[in-house]
């Protein structure tokens, strides 16, 4: 989710509804969760624990806002009251601090009544969309089969009709790499001007039982494969090169993409606002439908549990000895061939969801995308640099675009002249 930036202590994604979803996406890593809870059929927050939840969560901030960031599964599944109650509950034990919320969605069910709801409660919505409708539809399916392209489109002009702010969050596998201009024109067309591109990246053990997570975590070592959705790190790198050589001729300060923004803050020596570039991580958890904590979104496995709300305060654990250390690992289990690397400081070693490769060196913990983000800031590094001397003098970054175009200019003049 491309949410605010707004300071805070640290922050939580909600999963209200645990991993159900009305979908049943061929890539998706949550739904299997429901293997954790075995003998639960009921995976929705009790009225008890939601309004414990927002207390602590609240008391729990240091900062002048807080953000809550709902997802799933589908949280829209819980309907329109339960988000009602949740803003009541908000406005109930705020105590004089500014509360924002954002909402990650498919767009299936949402409906004038919530797009009403979401403008009168300044609710900022994510859309989860991953291009054009043969690329959407794809992997986005329900168990049926069915897809829901159609209906997406209805929601994202409902969205903009009843003057939602929203972005779009799209997963880069295997069914889009390849198209970054079709995926990225596309998202620009539907009006979407904050864009999150993630990468797929997932490993399954193929020794699993049924009753056992299929998806793994890095340190699992044996008869592990990427999944066939994940993507290829060289379509990655390509993908994003392409997208970044139209956005920076032509849509800078227009349009914001995630990567792009968390690019240049480290660029320019600042916070880059997201953990996956960060030198550290750990301040971005996981709070289940049960009150489970978890130490991140993508390490929801039971040695990555770290207390239950109704036993431990919200604070106590997202601060403790435990959590600290998975946020420091980031940095101390990086391999030398990271810490030598002139981009070291742009990529900090990227997700430790990703750290499962062998460096160079043969020692283990290389990020699976390190040649996607190699090439692919090598290839920004003058646009970057000019950008960040650009806010050194207090200048508009978009600068950049005349200089870009100048640039592109020459290169194709240069080309047509080697080819006389």
């Amino acid at each position: 989710m491309y949410s605010r930036k707004n300071p805070t202590d640290f922050h939580l994604i909600i999963k209200p509804h645990g991993p159900i979803c009305n979908l049943d996406c061929t890539y998706c890593y949550y739904t299997e969760k429901k293997k954790l809870y075995p003998g639960v059929h009921d995976f929705i927050i009790s009225d008890e624990l939601l309004e414990d939840f927002i207390r602590q969560y609240i008391e729990s901030q240091d900062a002048p806002t807080v953000t809550f960031g709902w997802q799933g599964g589908e949280p829209a599944l819980l309907g329109i009251d339960f988000f009602k109650k949740v803003v009541n509950l908000q406005n109930k034990y705020r105590n004089g601090k500014n509360i924002e919320n954002t909402f990650q969605s498919n767009g299936i069910l949402l409906n004038t009544d919530w797009c009403k709801f979401f403008h009168n409660n300044n609710f900022l919505v994510g859309i989860s969309i991953d291009g054009p409708m043969e690329i959407h539809n794809k992997y986005r399916i329900d168990r049926t089969g069915k897809t829901y392209f159609d209906d997406v489109m209805k929601t994202i002009e409902q969205l903009k009709n009843h003057q939602v702010e929203f972005n779009t969050l799209t997963v880069v596998g295997r069914h889009n790499a390849g198209f970054p201009l079709e995926v990225y024109s596309f998202l620009k067309t539907i009006g979407s001007r904050y864009m999150q591109f993630m990468p797929l990246v997932e490993r399954i053990n193929h020794s699993a039982k049924d009753k056992e997570l299929c998806l793994v975590t890095p340190e699992c070592k044996t008869n592990t494969s990427v999944t066939e959705c994940s993507v290829n790190p060289e379509n990655y790198g390509k993908f994003l090169i392409t997208i970044f050589d139209e956005w920076v001729r032509n849509d800078v300060g227009r349009i914001f993409v995630q990567l792009f923004d968390t690019t240049l803050a480290n660029w320019a020596g600042e916070s880059p606002g997201l953990c996956v570039f960060d030198k550290t991580c750990g301040s971005a958890m996981v709070l289940e439908h049960n009150g489970d904590l978890y130490s991140c979104d993508h390490y929801v496995y039971p040695e990555y549990r770290l207390g239950n709300i109704k036993y431990t305060h919200l604070k106590d654990m997202a601060r403790s000895d435990r959590q600290m250390k998975f946020g420091q690992n980031k940095l101390l289990t990086l391999p030398s061939y990271c810490t030598r690397c002139e981009y070291l400081f742009a990529c900090h070693g990227g997700c430790p969801k990703h750290r499962f490769e062998i460096s160079p060196d043969g020692e283990p913990g290389l990020n699976c995308l390190c040649s996607a983000y190699k090439t692919f800031f090598s290839y920004i590094h003058p646009y970057m640099q000019f950008m960040s001397d650009e806010l050194a003098k207090k200048q508009p970054p978009a600068n950049v675009m005349e200089t870009a175009r100048k640039y592109k200019t020459y290169r194709e003049a240069e080309k047509t002249t080697d080819k006389m």
